[in-house]
C-alpha cells in the first residue's frame, strides 16, 4: 500500500477513535471527573430548587395526615445546636454525607452523631454527580463514609439526593435511559451494601424531564419530595405519595425544613426497616 494511504487510513482510525471516546462519558470509561469548580459546600438538598422551580407559598395549616418536623443540613450549616432543633420540635434530620466520589461533609460526625445524641432518628444523604463517575462507585464511596444503616430504630434509610446540576447542564448530559440505568446502579448497590433501598430525593420536574418520570422505583424507594409550596402537587411515576416533604429551604429549624408523612411511631417503622 503506498505511503499516503497508509497515513490517511492511521489518521482516520485515531480521529474515529478520538470521537468515539468523546461520546462515551467519562464515568463510563472509568474516568472520575470533577467540574473544575466543584464547590460541595453550597451543594444541599434543595440547593437548585428555588431557582429552577421558585417559591410560592408555605404548606397549608391543616394536612390530611398527621405530619412529623424534621430537617436536613449540610456543611453550609456547620456545627448545629441539636438539643436547640429538637426543643423546637424536630424528630428528624438528614444529614449530607458525600458529593460524587472524592467530597465528605467535614461537619458530618458533629451532626450525624449530634442528632442522634438529642434524640432525633437521622439518616445520611448523597448529593449525586452522574456525568463525574458510576452509580455504584458513587454508591460505594456514600456507603464507605456516611451511608450506612442499622436497625436500631434511629437510623434512617441512606437517601440519594439527585437534583438539577449545580455545574452545568440539567441532566448532566446523560440520556434519561443512561439516567434511569445510574439511578438504579446506585439503588442496587446501596441495597446490597445496607440491606436497604435508598430513599430519592427528587422534584416532580426534574424527575420527568431527566429520566421521562420513570416508574420503576415506587415499589423499592420511599419518596422525599422538594417542593417550596402549599401542597406536594403531582407526584413523580411510581409513587402515590410522599414519605418526607421538603416543603421550605428555610424555616424554624435549622437548614431546610421537611415534614414527614405520618405520625412519629410511623417514623420509627421507617427507621426499623
Amino acid at each position: 500500500m503506498p505511503t499516503f494511504r497508509l497515513l490517511r487510513t492511521a489518521t482516520l482510525a485515531a480521529a474515529t477513535g478520538a470521537l468515539l471516546l468523546a461520546a462515551v462519558p467519562a464515568h463510563a470509561a472509568g474516568h472520575d471527573r470533577t467540574p473544575a469548580d466543584f464547590h460541595p459546600e453550597l451543594d444541599h438538598a434543595g440547593s437548585t430548587v428555588a431557582a429552577h422551580e421558585g417559591r410560592s407559598g408555605t404548606p397549608l395549616q391543616s394536612l390530611a395526615v398527621t405530619q412529623t418536623k424534621g430537617m436536613d443540613v449540610s456543611s453550609w450549616q456547620g456545627n448545629v445546636n441539636w438539643s436547640g432543633a429538637a426543643a423546637n420540635g424536630a424528630r428528624f434530620a438528614y444529614v449530607k454525607a458525600t458529593e460524587g466520589t472524592n467530597y465528605t461533609n467535614p461537619y458530618f460526625t458533629q451532626q450525624y452523631n449530634g442528632s442522634y445524641n438529642a434524640g432525633l432518628i437521622r439518616g445520611a444523604y448523597h448529593f449525586a454527580l452522574p456525568n463525574v463517575s458510576t452509580g455504584a462507585t458513587q454508591a460505594t464511596w456514600f456507603v464507605n463514609h456516611g451511608g450506612g444503616w442499622s436497625a436500631d430504630g434511629k437510623t434512617l434509610p441512606p437517601a440519594l439526593d439527585i437534583e438539577y446540576n449545580p455545574y452545568g447542564a440539567t441532566c448532566y448530559g446523560l440520556t434519561r435511559a443512561a439516567m434511569v440505568s445510574w439511578i438504579r446502579d446506585f439503588s442496587n448497590t446501596v441495597h446490597t451494601r445496607t440491606g436497604r433501598y435508598p430513599v430519592i430525593y427528587t422534584t416532580t420536574d426534574w424527575w420527568t424531564t431527566c429520566t421521562g418520570n420513570n416508574a420503576g422505583f415506587g415499589t423499592t424507594s420511599p419518596l422525599w419530595i422538594a417542593r417550596y409550596a402549599a401542597t406536594v402537587g403531582t407526584l413523580p411515576a411510581g409513587w402515590t405519595f410522599q414519605t418526607i416533604w421538603q416543603y421550605a429551604d428555610s424555616g424554624p429549624l435549622p437548614g431546610d425544613q421537611n415534614y414527614f408523612n405520618g405520625a412519629y411511631d410511623r417514623l420509627q417503622a421507617l427507621a426499623k426497616g
